[in-house]
């Protein structure tokens, strides 16, 4: 029996459930929502979706050929063969495609790990054999996909200043400070709730991070001042709505203000200041860039930015060029100075 997979998103009872319309794939999303955020459950839903689209076949059936042949597919030109990539790539971008590996293999590895039949073990490799004949055995070898470890992008103090200046309201202006000034990511501002809010300490809760960890952040007196404004002259008072940041008007006036709502006004906000870029992420990025720059020590910001791990966090060291410089000038004036004849 052939898997064809229709996603379904559904909401019951505040409770967002995904099916894909098959058993042991819907088993394993409802395994992966109890242990993730709703974002993962439907990352990984979806990604299932596309591996069994163009991999027609049952879960028990599936091979390391067919993985080979989805690795295929996915790297085909995706706008013609015209059109020219800056990284290179034809197809989806590696990170992409290495994500959606690592959700099959993880279907896999459920399935073997709870002993059903449809599975005896895993068809997607970790890797592939590096070994030269004669060569002494190593356990690492070459990934199946890499993926370039990239510089974020971040935006300049004339592009903040240019987004910021075309804010029509209080509400818009809050978001992005949270962003630019605390760091906050997309679905962290999102999920803000009214008791988060410590205004006295000028502090935000952040109940659901990445990964489900919790924290709590600083963040500049400046975005209290725009979300003391947008609370007090532009947020509707609905019954039973304890979400931060909501719809201003429309049908959906006063319920809590979406993803897409959010991205749709950074979109008209950019193209009214004729930026070419400026997204959620970059707003974070420039944030800790500039905390950086301003000497914070990167432990602290490892934990204003909820990272798991130190390694996320260095890369703002190369961000950060006024430190790199200053640190090199230092250097390389204490390399010039040794080397004068006394």
């Amino acid at each position: 029996m052939t898997v064809v997979p229709v996603l379904v998103r559904s909401v019951m009872d505040g409770r967002v459930t995904v099916s894909l319309g098959d058993a042991l794939l819907d088993e394993y999303v409802e395994f992966v929502g109890a242990r993730a955020s709703v974002n993962t459950m439907l990352a990984t839903a979806f990604d299932l979706k596309v591996f069994f689209t163009i991999v027609v076949k049952p879960p028990s059936a599936v091979t390391t050929a067919d993985v080979f042949e989805f690795l295929r597919v996915q790297r085909l030109p995706r706008h013609g063969r015209n059109v020219v990539r800056t990284d290179g790539e034809q197809g989806l971008a590696a990170r992409t495609i290495a994500r959606r590996l690592s959700t099959v293999r993880g279907l896999f590895s459920y399935l073997i790990a709870r002993g059903d039949a449809a599975a005896v073990r895993n068809p997607v490799p970790t890797g592939l054999a590096a070994r030269r004949p004669g060569a002494r055995r190593s356990t690492r070898g070459v990934p199946l996909i890499r993926t370039p470890r990239t510089m974020p992008r971040v935006l300049s103090p004339d592009e903040v200043d240019a987004l910021m200046g075309v804010l029509r309201r209080d509400r818009d202006r809050a978001m992005f400070e949270a962003m630019l000034l605390g760091g906050l990511r997309r679905c962290e501002v999102l999920g803000l709730r009214l008791a988060d809010v410590h205004v006295g300490e000028r502090r935000l809760f952040i109940a659901e991070g990445k990964g489900g960890r919790q924290r709590i952040v600083p963040v500049a007196r400046r975005f209290f001042d725009s979300l003391a404004r947008y609370l007090e002259h532009e947020r509707p008072s609905e019954p039973g709505v304890d979400a931060v940041f909501v719809v201003l008007k429309g049908p959906r006036r006063g319920q809590p203000l979406s993803a897409a709502g959010l991205d749709e006004v950074l979109q008209g906000a950019r193209q009214r200041a004729g930026l070419e870029r400026g997204t959620c992420h970059q707003l974070r990025h420039t944030c800790f860039t500039r905390l950086r720059e301003a000497g914070m020590a990167l432990e602290a910001i490892q934990a204003q930015a909820g990272h798991a791990s130190i390694e996320s966090t260095r890369i703002y060291v190369h961000l950060a060029n006024d430190w790199l410089a200053a640190e090199y000038l230092r250097a390389s004036d204490l390399i010039d100075a040794s080397r004068e004849p006394s």
